[in-house]
């Protein structure tokens, strides 16, 4: 398939809304399985419009995978290590992923990136073997309060952007999701403004745009993740270029979660 050829096919998919659930380090066995048994059950009875993505933590990701039905909703996991193999205690392959069903997988999260201090060239080494493997990925990309009140927002972002796409080729883009989470919103109850959101998506779009091309770019999905509940989940779906969302706290709560995956539904605006 020839490059132009390729950047038309993507673009002419359906931004297909995406939300995930990062359930973070939450739940235990019963109450996670519960969860995603509630989930699975009452979405499947829905139409097929939405990605779905369910990333509960490491122990319980194939009993949480067991307890869904393989229909529309995904199991996603929260990390993976940047190396195929080998003496890294702790760590979790890609491989080992895949063997328990996994299809998704987070990098790149604020909460990584921050309070695990992760660098942006560990962020690509893992963004680069999720691709490799053959899992979809969701970048997670995103300025702290202070960087943004300095006026560094879109410089940060770019910086995160331009380490994670170093080694990624077009053909690849078809399975990424970019999730613009602000850190200053992430378990604060603080919400970026429709402005805000747009802005930011916008600038992330461009970005893909100028690394690629705009027919690519307007092909990619960018999702919204910062304390994303169900009060302003619509509001924030109807943003031009807002494609869904990664959800946290709400994602604990079966009605809150599906509350936010109808709200997807409500049709998104190419922008």
């Amino acid at each position: 398939m020839t490059r132009a050829r390729f950047a038309r096919t993507i673009a002419t998919m359906s931004r297909r809304p995406f939300v995930g659930g990062n359930w973070k380090m939450n739940t235990d066995l019963a109450t996670g399985v519960a969860l995603a048994q509630a989930i699975d059950s009452r979405w499947n009875q829905s139409q097929d419009a939405v990605d779905v993505v369910l990333f509960p933590p490491f122990p319980y990701l194939q009993a949480v995978g067991r307890a869904m039905s393989g229909g529309v909703v995904s199991l996603g996991a929260q990390d993976l290590s940047s190396e195929a193999n080998g003496a890294l205690t702790g760590e979790v392959s890609a491989e080992m992923l895949t063997d328990v069903g996994v299809t998704w997988v987070l990098v790149g999260h604020s909460e990584r990136r921050h309070k695990l201090c992760e660098p942006n060239s560990v962020v690509a080494d893992k963004f680069a073997m999720a691709i490799e493997s053959g899992l979809s990925v969701v970048l997670c990309v995103g300025e702290t309060q202070a960087e943004r009140s300095a006026g560094q927002a879109n410089h940060v972002v770019g910086r995160q952007l331009k380490s994670a796409f170093e080694r990624v080729s077009p053909e690849s883009l078809a399975k990424i999701v970019i999730a613009y989470e602000p850190v200053w919103a992430i378990g604060t109850g603080v919400v970026a403004t429709p402005h805000d959101a747009e802005e930011a998506h916008q600038e992330i779009r461009g970005f893909i745009g100028s690394r690629y091309d705009p027919e690519l770019a307007a092909g990619i999905r960018i999702v919204y993740g910062g304390s994303l509940a169900p009060g302003h989940a619509k509001t924030l779906f109807s943003v031009p270029g807002v494609d869904g969302g990664l959800v946290g706290g709400a994602s604990l709560q079966a009605n809150d979660f599906l509350s936010i995956c109808s709200s997807a539904m409500i049709g998104i605006v190419a922008g």
